[in-house]
């Protein structure tokens, strides 16, 4: 049992880590776009959800092996959350809404579904 925790913990990070680095190579991307059209305040907050939530879910498809992957999806994509929001609080500036609430069941809704989605493609 001591082997899983360990494994657990590995996947979890990997994946969590993974996504923190997509999301800081994508939204440097999606500046460049930024600064050229100039879209509203709303689709630039849109858009920097999607871009987390596909992370989140696609890092936690790749990294997640079966086995409670469920919880340690669900575990990566909360986790990716708040490092996520540490570093882009460390770069711009901590700014906390209302809705972060949504935003930790969104990621934990997203790392789940990518780890089963991942757990049941992958041959084991």
């Amino acid at each position: 049992m001591e082997g899983f925790w360990k494994r657990a913990a590995i996947e979890t990070a990997l994946a969590a880590l993974s996504a923190v680095i997509f999301f800081l190579f994508s939204a440097a991307i999606f500046a460049v776009f930024v600064r050229a059209y100039a879209p509203s305040g709303g689709t630039i907050t849109l858009i920097g959800q999607i871009l987390k939530c596909a992370g989140i879910f696609v890092f936690s498809m790749i990294f997640i092996k079966s086995g409670r992957a469920v919880f340690k999806g669900a575990a990566a994509g909360v986790l990716a959350l708040f490092l996520g929001t540490l570093v882009f609080g460390l770069i711009g500036g901590f700014r906390l809404t209302a809705f972060f609430l949504l935003e930790i069941l969104l990621s934990a809704l997203f790392g789940a579904l990518g780890a089963l989605c991942g757990g049941k493609l992958r041959k084991e």
